[in-house]
């Protein structure tokens, strides 16, 4: 039997969950739900096997359905995905988990409890270039990994509902925590708001780990570039992914800082210029794998990588650095 599925939301994000979700064939989307006629129409002209409506009842009421998406908007997702605990569903949720921490510690709570899966829509985390730098930084070939800055840059949507710490940095804060293997301790932000009053377009937060390790985000949509770039500083090696390229996404560059025994103090370090590497990434769509993985981890009883405790950690570094903005740039420690 496949696994029927209710998808929320057929606006920006969600035809993408629809055409993946639809190609696989262990997968039947049953509905799309969504408020607007339009996108109905849209869904209809798209794949006219699958029943657009906009009663959500329909679906959480629906025993044959086995899982729900929620690509709704943000505000939306803790009321979606706790009917959806409620009626017995499997719950991808995309990112952000939800808008405050209570939402997200609560929606973990249930999940701990539940036999469903339980899964939050952290993109990156599937991202073949994001498991090979999470390979190298695990493998000890980049060394101590001494801090990491991304940058999610664009002149493009203009958002009114969300400003771009909560609508960008979520990729950013999960591909950190994740290759970094924790949350950081404490986070600082600043931004302004140069286009709508009240809502910032641009953002920079710096984020501490333990041993020393740092992170820097830059987010905004109000920008020349368009840029989508991690680097990884190492003791040993280099590492760039940029997700804009079409195919160098990864470069590994050996460049360092040796030191060494030495005679007099110039002698002490020694800077080492080596070679870049830009090995093969593996060009299947992320969104298709993060998919298969959802089916995959609710036919075999397992947890997903983008769980609720990451979600829950994004969320309330998307808090703290919320809370620094307001405060006009101080620090805020994370418990």
């Amino acid at each position: 039997m496949p696994l029927n599925i209710g998808i929320f939301g057929y606006g920006y994000w969600g035809p993408n969950l629809v055409r993946n979700f639809a190609s696989m064939n262990d997968v039947s989307v049953k509905y799309v739900c969504d408020a607007s006629p339009k996108s109905i129409a849209k869904l209809a002209a798209r794949h006219n096997n699958i029943k657009g409506i906009s009663d959500p009842d329909i679906v959480f009421g629906d025993d044959a359905v086995d899982a729900v998406v929620i690509a709704l908007p943000a505000a939306l997702h803790a009321d979606y995905a706790k009917r959806a605990v409620a009626a017995g569903k499997h719950v991808f949720i995309e990112k952000p988990l939800t808008l405050s921490v209570a939402d997200a510690e609560e929606l973990a709570a249930f999940s701990e409890k539940t036999d469903r899966v339980m899964m939050v829509g952290h993109l990156l985390l599937y991202h073949p270039a994001v498991l090979m730098l999470k390979n190298l930084v695990d493998s000890g070939d980049l060394g101590d990994i001494y801090y990491i800055y991304s940058q999610r840059l664009n002149f493009g949507i203009v958002r009114t509902d969300e400003n771009a710490l909560w609508s960008l940095a979520p990729h950013d804060i999960s591909v950190i925590n994740f290759l970094l293997g924790e949350p950081p301790s404490v986070v600082s932000a600043a931004g302004q708001s140069y286009i709508s009053s009240g809502i910032e377009d641009t953002v920079f937060a710096n984020l501490k780990f333990s041993d020393r390790k740092m992170a820097h985000l830059h987010v905004s949509w109000l920008d020349p570039h368009r840029y989508r770039r991690f680097t990884i500083v190492g003791s040993k090696k280099m590492a760039v992914f940029e997700d804009a390229e079409p195919k160098e996404k990864i470069k590994i560059i050996d460049k360092g800082v040796e030191k060494r025994s030495y005679e007099s103090y110039s002698e002490l370090l020694s800077l080492r210029f080596g070679d870049i590497r830009i090995p093969y990434v593996d060009a299947t769509e992320p969104l298709k794998l993060e998919c298969r993985h959802f089916a995959d981890c609710i036919a075999k009883g397992e947890k997903p990588r983008s769980d609720m405790k990451s979600g829950l950690e994004v969320v309330k570094v998307l808090d703290a650095a919320q809370r620094s903005l307001e405060s006009g740039g101080a620090e805020v420690k994370l418990g």
